[in-house]
């Protein structure tokens, strides 16, 4: 049961709770006028009921309180636990890679970090961004293909690199 519905039905509960109080107030003022009360045995059961009451009143503010947060603030939390596990996904994204990236050499290291950041990028453009000649950004592809990193699709006349996963 999300918060919410819990609000509402805490709401609920305790505009019925209120309504049954403010009954019991208005009978037992009812009481009191019919008694006359100043020093009367009466009136001091009366008293002792209308003390209750009160209390009764704190726990209705309570309740109603509970509800409003519920109902109100309950977006709130929920947007906070979902950036906590963005956040933590993020970092399990980025740990990931870090020791990924010790296993792997310069150039590799290299590469990889340029397509991290421009997935699809043309292998003709990766060359200009890493500086490597072609023969050598081939030789460093085909060793991240091997090792089951990236992979390479034709697009016009060079090809595009993506990840294979997600670093």
């Amino acid at each position: 049961m999300n918060n919410k519905k819990v609000g509402v039905f805490i709401l609920v509960i305790t505009f019925i709770l209120l309504s049954i109080f403010i009954m019991i107030i208005q009978s037992l003022n009812q009481e009191i006028k019919a008694l006359g009360c100043f020093e009367n045995a009466g009136c001091r059961t009366i008293e002792t009921s209308l003390s209750v009451v009160h209390f009764a009143f704190g726990a209705f503010g309570f309740l109603f309180a509970l509800a409003f947060y519920l109902l109100i603030f309950s977006k709130g939390e929920e947007a906070i636990v979902e950036r906590l596990e963005k956040d933590t996904e993020r970092k399990l994204v980025e740990e990931k890679y870090s020791i990924l990236s010790k296993g792997l050499g310069e150039f590799e290291r290299k590469v990889l970090a340029v397509v991290r950041q421009e997935e699809g990028i043309t292998q003709n453009m990766l060359r200009l961004r890493v500086d490597m000649s072609k023969a050598k950004l081939s030789q460093v592809l085909q060793e991240l293909e091997k090792k089951n990193l990236i992979k390479r699709e034709p697009k016009d006349k060079t090809l595009q690199i993506f990840l294979k996963e997600r670093l």
